[in-house]
C-alpha cells in the first residue's frame, strides 16, 4: 500500500494524500445522497459466515460487483478480448453495521477521481431502511492495455459515460494524518 497510514509521506497515483475521503478518523459514515448510481445485491444463504452475518470478503466481492456491473452494462468493458482492462491498485472498506441474509443491499456508487489512466471508485453499501450505509468502501483501478500491462490513457467514450458519478472531494477534507 502507498500513501496512507503505513506510509504516509508516500504520494498515491495521483500524487495527493490516498484515502483522503475515508479515514478510520471519520466519525460518522455519509448517506445515499452522497452517491449518484444504485444497483440492488441480494444477499444469499452462503453469505453468512459462522458469526450470522455477512462476512467481510463478501463486502469486497459487492464492492467489485458494483463497479464491474456498471461498465459491462454501458459496454466499456469487455472482460473476454477488450483492449483494457483494469488492475486493482488500492483498496479499503470500512464497516458500520453488521448485515445478514436475507437482506437486500442497495450499492451506492460514485467516482471520486477521474484520472488519466485511474479510476477512484467510492461505494457505499445500504440496507432496506437504513441511511446510512452499512459499509463504505472505495478501489482505485489503474487502466492498463491488456497485452503489455502498461497504462493507457481513458478512451473519450469512459470519460463520457462516467462523468455523471463524479463526485469532487469537498475543499475542506482534510488529509489523512498517520
Amino acid at each position: 500500500m502507498r500513501g496512507g497510514h503505513f506510509f504516509p509521506d508516500a504520494p498515491d497515483f495521483a500524487g495527493g494524500a490516498v484515502g483522503a475521503r475515508m479515514t478510520a478518523a471519520d466519525p460518522v459514515p455519509e448517506t445515499a445522497a452522497d452517491y449518484r448510481l444504485f444497483r440492488p445485491i441480494p444477499t444469499r444463504w452462503a453469505d453468512n459466515d459462522a458469526y450470522g452475518h455477512v462476512n467481510n470478503v463478501v463486502f469486497y466481492s459487492w464492492l467489485d460487483t458494483a463497479v464491474n456491473t456498471l461498465l459491462i452494462e454501458k459496454r466499456l468493458l469487455d472482460v473476454q478480448a477488450g483492449a483494457i482492462i483494469g488492475l486493482v491498485v488500492e483498496s479499503g472498506c470500512r464497516y458500520f453495521r453488521s448485515v445478514a441474509f436475507p437482506e437486500t443491499i442497495e450499492s451506492g456508487l460514485r467516482i471520486g477521481l477521474l484520472g488519466n489512466s485511474s479510476i477512484r471508485w467510492e461505494i457505499g453499501l445500504f440496507s432496506t431502511g437504513h441511511a446510512a450505509p452499512a459499509a463504505a468502501g472505495f478501489f482505485v483501478h489503474v487502466y492498463v492495455d491488456r497485452v503489455t500491462r502498461r497504462p493507457v490513457p481513458l478512451p473519450a467514450a469512459w470519460r463520457d459515460a462516467l462523468a455523471p458519478l463524479v463526485v469532487p472531494a469537498p475543499l475542506d477534507t482534510p488529509a489523512p494524518t498517520p
